[in-house]
């Protein structure tokens, strides 16, 4: 048996695989190791969706097998989105890494430890597959009162900038019984929030009836005791339905907040993007969503400099901007991927433009962003605590999600991380909250 270090890169639900891959080398009874200069074999779980993910893997990678000369490491694996996608390239190129393995065959990651630690070398990518359909233990890697929950993985959409249906497969759905199954194992074990993650949760159950069956899951989710937050990450616009934002306003344990990827939106750049639903059509939604949960926290992402995109089409994104007024957003400049219709469009954007947008997007989303939390000073919100930095406590409102969102500091607070504590907010920062 041997020590296990893994370091994961990218996404939730690149989490989620890392925990899957965690508890399996656990369940073949290898020890799991925090620290990676301690450990005898390192697993890097890549990212590969646009390049500046990809050039962080790809460093990663080489860091890790630095540590077979530099530490006890016998063995570096490679796993992950960027190992699905050029794993024979990345094998010929990095020959000091000892294996690489495509999304699919993660399940033998045991195996493939066992084998390189004899000497072998393995390079296994194949088709994508859906292992995680399966029954699997994970090793939680998250704080102990918070997990990712994934219904759902692949995707069907097929956006024009977009690899991730070639390197993740098509969209599938995990029967509704397994994902309450593992709903109630995490929160048995102590999880008090659920963020449920996918390519698109929203077209949830789909693939299995014909029925976006995704408020049916959150009624059967909030009926499990001890759970208090169930929050959704990675809603496709067309598919944010009424029943979907009446669920969300009817149910106490979910949180109004809604994740909801838009790229763009002029209707020109989106017919390009093949992006679905129009400009019109998410003004509408927008409006619907606030007239049924007024306090709802709407975050999106925008990509700025695609192809052929003009300065008029960037004005009339930060029109619409300022016409919502997203509490969060998240702006990415293009990145042309490989196999993608986008990377052979016309009309390519100077990197110049494109991080002048970029600026000025981020400048125009930092004001609202503050407007909007300013707006909420005054009122009492619950909090979850996450840790204590001198006398403040730390944390996290509804509005929130880990990670990629902001914080509330709470004064003179004697909670412990894990807690659910009222808090009254005074103050407001671009993206934190000040409270007591």
């Amino acid at each position: 048996m041997a020590k296990i270090g893994l370091i994961s890169l990218g996404c939730p639900k690149n989490v989620v695989d890392a925990e899957e891959i965690l508890g399996e080398v656990a369940k073949a009874g290898h020890e799991i190791e925090l620290d990676p200069a301690a450990a005898e074999v390192l697993i890097v779980n890549t990212c590969g969706f646009i390049q500046s993910a990809k050039e962080e893997s790809i460093e990663a990678i080489l860091n890790a097998v630095r540590h077979k000369t530099s530490g006890v490491c016998r063995s570096v694996i490679v796993t992950g989105c960027l190992a699905q996608r050029y794993g024979d390239e990345l094998a010929a190129e990095i020959p000091e890494a000892d294996g690489f393995i495509g999304l699919g065959a993660a399940r033998d990651i045991a195996d493939v430890v066992s084998r390189t630690l004899g000497g072998g070398r393995v390079v296994k990518v194949g088709d994508p597959g859906h292992w995680w359909l399966e029954k699997r233990d994970r090793v939680l890697s998250t704080q102990p009162w918070t997990a990712y929950l994934r219904p759902a993985d692949g995707c069907d959409n097929r956006c024009a900038y977009c690899a991730i249906p070639d390197i993740r497969g098509d969209f599938r759905s995990r029967p509704e019984a397994d994902v309450l199954l593992e709903a109630k194992a995490l929160v048995d074990a102590g999880v008090r929030e659920l963020n449920l993650v996918a390519q698109d949760v929203t077209r949830y159950g789909f693939d299995m009836g014909g029925e976006l069956m995704l408020p049916k899951l959150l009624d059967r989710l909030s009926e499990i005791e001890g759970l208090k937050w169930i929050r959704l990450l990675y809603c496709y616009p067309t598919r944010v339905t009424e029943d979907l934002i009446r669920a969300i306003d009817g149910n106490e344990k979910v949180c109004e907040y809604l994740d909801i990827p838009l790229q763009h939106a002029s209707d020109r750049v989106l017919r390009s993007m093949r992006r679905h639903g129009s400009k019109q059509e998410y003004l509408e939604l927008f409006d619907k969503i606030r007239t049924v949960c007024p306090d709802a926290a709407l975050r999106t992402t925008f990509i700025v400099g695609f192809p052929g995109e003009t300065e008029d089409d960037f004005q009339e994104l930060l029109d619409f901007m300022e016409r919502v007024r997203f509490d969060r957003v998240g702006i990415f400049r293009y990145s042309p991927e490989e196999g993608t219709p986008a990377a052979e469009f016309e009309g390519k954007v100077p990197r110049r433009v494109m991080d002048d947008r970029f600026r000025r997007a981020m400048a125009l989303q930092q004001q609202i962003s503050l407007s909007k939390n300013e707006s909420l000073v005054g009122r009492k919100m619950e909090a979850l605590v996450e840790k204590i930095s001198g006398k403040r406590a730390v944390g996290r409102t509804y509005r929130d999600a880990p990670e990629i969102d902001g914080a509330v500091y709470i004064e003179k607070s004697s909670a412990k991380p894990g807690d659910f504590v009222e808090v009254e907010i005074t103050g407001a920062k671009p993206y934190d909250l000040l409270a007591r």
